[in-house]
């Protein structure tokens, strides 16, 4: 798979993690959780959801190159750290600081997955899936 077509792959699988981290932080507020504990909770399901996608169609692993899944889906949350430190940074500062996106969560999850997800492919690309060229 080209990179152009991985970027708009992982971006797609990226849409369908931001539904889940959306989804599941309303979720999460509706049982009571502030919105930054309800946002780490809703970003580690989407996370999941996107590893998941993104191992199986993205970055389709090479047989016998794979790690027990337990272990490769732990080494992408961690790989995928900095990006969601990011995200989350742009998330905590949309909502504390302009009231528009405390009341419009889903922007706020919005400006902050856009920031993540070129750090994350990178990522995702070179240091999980080994995908170089």
């Amino acid at each position: 798979m080209t990179l152009s077509k991985q970027f708009l792959s992982f971006s797609v699988i990226g849409v369908i993690g931001f539904a889940v981290d959306v989804g599941v932080l309303y979720l999460m507020r509706h049982l009571g959780l502030d919105l930054y504990s309800a946002r780490v909770i809703s970003f580690l399901t989407a996370a999941s959801v996107t590893w998941l996608g993104n191992r199986v169609y993205t970055f389709k692993s090479q047989p016998g190159g794979n790690k027990k899944l337990t272990g490769e889906w732990a080494t992408y949350l961690l790989a995928m750290t900095q990006g969601g430190l990011a995200n989350y940074a742009t998330y905590a500062l949309l909502i504390t600081y302009i009231p528009f996106f405390a009341q419009h969560i889903w922007m706020a999850v919005a400006g902050g997955t856009g920031t993540g997800l070129l750090i994350n492919f990178f990522l995702a690309r070179r240091v999980l899936f080994n995908q170089s060229s």
